[in-house]
């Protein structure tokens, strides 16, 4: 076997850059975050996790005392500006940000920019975070589709970029297109020549070899850009992301293998696929005796076989078992799961473990089953879950008359209405198409015949929550929580296994008369414990902030003599209470609501009337504040005079 490695396939210069730049900031040992992952490949993000360096996926997690890494797709521009004021480390690729400086000027010329790439690729929404209106394109047709439904855009001003990693003769198309169509068109080659060499070497190995295998992680854009092109010239094309996926069973009995990576890419992962190859083809060379035996040995009905599959057709599945006899199997025999499609479960090169039908030496066919082996395993699997009691995942697929159906593993599992873990009446009919854990309570496999508790787990769940958060609690710790029930006096909030209590005066720092007010069934929210009782289980929590004063915040924004808009919360028979700032209510007497004799508040104020009064006392002692209606209309009067 001749194994040939791309001089392309690694690292490119962009890429390199960015790595590099992690790497001399984790020697430092400065604190910092990279905002995404700094690449497409886990395994690289995981290298510099071990050296401290942890992936954040927004700039609101980025920790205060943090660097940033901008990773080598770019941002946008407003990821820029809401990082002002922090240390940025800018791992851009050069090329990148040459075609964001494109965007910007676009704009700045008042010209609509299109991108031609992947709509969710990172590189392609950084860029059309650089200019308003930015089109995006990831073919040829959609790009003259999206010209030709409005006249205008013929003749109105674009600029063409691609992204680095797009496909040469695809844009091509696209370029030639748009110059057809479009009158006023400022194109730029924007895909860089690294890729374009890395892809124009893959496709010519791939045409000289009989096999290609292509590394890279499958987020990859570039990397599934160079599995296209080997599959357009090569018939077995193998997409792995580490040494462990190489299919040796398959890419041995190619008389030659070709090897690329993409960009993103670390050498020494290419590296050990490379070595592990070649070390496999010396084992080749030293078994072939071995290999000659396996040929002419013979396979008997009720027989376990593991093959390799080759070819897969709407009818079977043809399967390689290592001897003289050809394997299928019927698509009927593939699974007892009616969801399961075969094409979506197994593919061309996966190995198999299936049962021996029918052995046909005549024709040299043999007919398998993997439903049947299968069947064995999952009824084993079943009651090795009953025996243990641990949580084992199902699909729903049915209401059934009382109770759910569960799916696992082509196995029907019966769940009781009791069982299921919802309230009395609620319907059951939400819980079908939902993936659920549940408990395997019973087992007759003679009657085929399993029950299952969606309820036992959850239980188990909430317990153990529930007990992780006793074991921890203490006053003034903050959880985030769901709220569970509103009544009159609070909200109950669900902290991750255990309800606490918020009472409707720790909701707000302002007046309400019910909790509605502020929060609804089911909303996050974010509490701290004020006190807890372990005997009684009883948890009372607080909503409002502590950290901010409203007595403090009230004294530096007023004195005596100012006149405030105010809320009016509550009527007396003495007078009304208004809030000024949340948390802090005024008291007008009766005799300073209006400029004459009042018998009752309300005959001149309501309960959320917004009214102008003169501050005439601040008690900080008491934190008492009297308020005058009468002074401020009054006021208003001389100036209106």
């Amino acid at each position: 076997m001749k194994i040939t490695l791309a001089k392309t396939a690694g690292f490119c210069g962009g890429v390199m850059r960015a790595v590099k730049l992690a790497e001399d900031t984790c020697a430092e040992g400065k604190p910092c975050v990279m905002l995404g992952p700094i690449v497409h490949n886990d395994h690289v993000v995981e290298h510099f996790r071990q050296l401290g360096m942890d992936c954040v996926k927004t700039v609101e997690e980025v920790p205060e005392h943090c660097a940033v890494l901008i990773r080598s797709h770019g941002e946008s521009r407003a990821v820029y500006e809401a990082l002002k004021g922090r240390t940025i480390i800018d791992a851009t690729c050069p090329k990148v940000e040459k075609i964001h400086r494109l965007a910007e000027e676009a704009q700045k010329n008042g010209r609509t920019l299109v991108i031609f790439g992947k709509k969710n690729h990172p590189e392609v929404v950084a860029t059309a975070g650089w200019c308003e209106g930015a089109v995006i394109v990831e073919t040829a047709q959609e790009l003259q589709d999206w010209l030709e439904s409005d006249s205008n855009r013929k003749a109105s001003p674009l600029t063409l970029v691609s992204q680095t990693t797009a496909n040469k003769e695809s844009f091509k198309k696209s370029v030639e297109i748009a110059k057809n169509l479009c009158t006023n068109l400022q194109i730029y080659d924007t895909i860089c020549n690294a890729t374009y060499n890395r892809q124009s070497e893959a496709e010519s190995l791939a045409q000289l070899s009989d096999a290609m295998v292509v590394i890279g992680d499958r987020k990859s854009s570039n990397t599934r850009h160079l599995a296209e092109l080997c599959e357009q010239h090569c018939s077995h094309v193998y997409w792995i992301e580490q040494t462990s996926e190489l299919p040796i069973h398959l890419v041995k009995c190619a008389a030659s293998v070709g090897i690329t990576a993409g960009a993103s890419t670390p050498g020494w992962i290419i590296k050990e696929v490379h070595k592990t190859m070649s070390e496999e083809r010396i084992e080749i060379e030293e078994s072939f005796a071995e290999m000659l035996e396996k040929s002419i040995k013979t396979l008997n009905t009720g027989d376990k076989v593991t093959g390799i599959v080759v070819n897969i057709t709407p009818t079977e599945i043809q399967v390689e078992v290592g001897t003289k006899h050809t394997g299928y199997i019927p698509v009927s025999e593939f699974s007892d799961d009616p969801t399961v499609r075969v094409e979506d479960a197994v593919k061309v090169g996966d190995e198999i473990e299936t049962y021996v039908m029918r052995v046909n030496d005549q024709d040299g066919i043999v007919t398998l089953s993997k439903k049947r082996l299968d069947s064995v395993k999952n009824w084993e699997f079943i009651e090795a879950a009953k025996e243990s009691g641990e949580a084992v995942e199902g699909l729903i697929r049915e209401e059934n008359k009382g109770g759910v159906v569960a799916n696992i593993k082509g196995i029907r599992v019966f769940v009781p209405a009791s069982q299921t873990g919802l309230r009395r009446n609620e319907p059951m009919t939400g819980l079908v198409g939902s993936t659920v854990k549940l408990q395997i309570t019973e087992v007759n496999r003679s009657r085929r015949r399993v029950v299952g508790s969606i309820r036992a787990v959850s239980a188990a769940e909430r317990a153990a929550k529930s007990a992780a958060i006793w074991d921890n609690i203490e006053v003034d710790k903050k959880y985030s929580g769901t709220v569970k029930s509103l009544t009159s006096y609070g909200a109950f909030v669900d902290i991750g296994g255990v309800d606490g209590m918020v009472h409707i005066s720790e909701l707000s720092w302002s007046r309400i008369k019910h909790p509605s007010e502020v929060v609804s069934v089911g909303d996050p929210v974010d509490v701290y414990v004020i006190k807890y009782d372990p005997d009684r289980k009883k948890i009372s929590l607080g909503m409002k902030d502590r950290t901010v004063s409203p007595w403090e915040s009230f004294v530096n924004q007023y004195s005596v003599g100012d006149t405030a808009s105010v809320k009016v919360v509550k009527l007396m028979s003495f007078g009304a209470f208004a809030e000024i700032v949340p948390g802090v209510d005024g008291l007008i007497h009766i005799s300073q609501i209006a400029d004459h004799r009042v018998e009752k508040p309300e005959d001149e104020l309501s309960e959320g009337q917004i009214v102008d009064v003169k501050i005439t006392e601040i008690n900080n002692e008491t934190q008492k504040v009297s308020l005058s209606r009468r002074a401020a209309m009054r006021n208003q009067a001389e100036d209106e005079e």
